[in-house]
């Protein structure tokens, strides 16, 4: 049986239509998806045949908290398993303009970044819309706060699973359910070009971030495989084209690896790179991944390298270190099977 969280909106009006329910009865089902339900029995103002009738004709199961790992910083890491035993990483964070989530959209990574531990082991299948909305209510279920920004940070490549990012996004942005701003939404992706056109036009008030982390051509092949698919040129034009048409700044994030991409030599290079674009800059010391066997450069050399981005006219901040102690901090997550739950 397919979940019935699966369905698009109209979907489950079809499906009710032929159960002889009115359609209003799918937007009270759709609340209840987005409070994070976890049964069909708990949707109280739905008639207790109608429930019944709907658990006869789909499923609706997990996610499961599978663990908690929370931070000396107050960042919480949470290890969701699906029903078919695979799971993802969402990363709960606290700063001072609100909450924020870190969510997935893949089991695994195809990508293949050189210092990212999400990629290791590879991709095993996209999530659907559905799954990471049910991140989203999951956490806020456990937290029992408000979550008023998102971030498709975590582990997958968020445009090699367009069509149900998309649709998430639309989701989460529905007024009948979470009603969250797209203006609070930030995807991140390593730079397949022509999805960033589609996405400029299908999301243009939704944040656009970049893994960049580099400077030139060698240097990104040698960290970032998508790079030998579309260049860095064609990549940089697209992200112009995008701040044009969106009026929306594109972040550069750029995490800085001791002896590859860390020198003066590369700052140089990415200040000439992307000066006069409205855009930012975001540097990242690099979190450690034991399998890598990559060093971080450091604060002292993330201030250098800021500082001539800076006095070259293009803005940067260094990213805040948050859940590093407990492996969530970025490029820390991994899909993962542990069933411990740490609070």
């Amino acid at each position: 049986m397919e979940d019935l969280r699966s369905l698009t909106r109209e979907e489950r009006k079809q499906l009710l239509k032929e159960m002889g329910q009115p359609a209003y009865r799918e937007k009270q089902i759709f609340k209840w998806i987005c409070r994070g339900a976890s049964s069909i029995d708990e949707m109280t103002d739905l008639p207790a045949s109608l429930r019944e009738a709907l658990k006869e004709r789909s499923s609706f199961e997990g996610p499961e908290i599978a663990a908690v790992q929370t931070s000396s910083d107050g960042t919480r890491k949470y290890l969701l398993r699906f029903s078919d035993g695979n799971c993802v990483e969402a990363v709960f964070m606290r700063y001072d303009y609100g909450n924020s989530l870190c969510i997935s959209t893949q089991v695994g990574c195809a990508m293949g970044c050189r210092f990212c531990a999400s990629t290791i082991g590879g991709k095993v299948r996209d999530l659907r819309a559905w799954e990471m909305l049910s991140e989203y209510t999951s956490v806020c279920r456990d937290t029992r706060l408000p979550i008023n920004h998102v971030v498709l940070m975590g582990i997958g490549e968020p445009f090699d699973n367009y069509r149900e990012v998309s649709r998430f996004l639309s989701d989460i942005h529905d007024p009948d359910g979470i009603g969250l701003s797209l203006r609070n939404i930030t995807v991140s992706t390593c730079g397949i070009v022509p999805k960033i056109e589609a996405f400029g036009k299908d999301f243009p008030q939704v944040n656009l971030a970049i893994s960049l982390h580099a400077s030139d051509q060698q240097e990104r092949e040698a960290l970032m495989p998508i790079a030998k698919a579309y260049d860095i040129d064609a990549l940089l034009a697209a992200c112009r084209a995008h701040g044009e048409a969106t009026g929306r700044r594109v972040t550069f994030e750029y995490t800085l690896i001791e002896g590859k991409n860390d020198s003066e030599k590369s700052a140089r290079a990415l200040a000439s790179l992307l000066k006069g674009m409205l855009c930012h800059v975001n540097l990242i010391p690099l979190n450690p991944v034991a399998e890598t066997g990559l060093k971080s450069s450091g604060r002292e050399r993330a201030e250098e390298f800021r500082s001539y981005l800076e006095a070259h006219g293009v803005p940067a901040t260094i990213r805040r270190r948050l859940g590093a102690d407990i492996d969530a901090a970025c490029g820390q997550l991994r899909k993962n099977t542990s069933t411990e739950v740490k609070r």
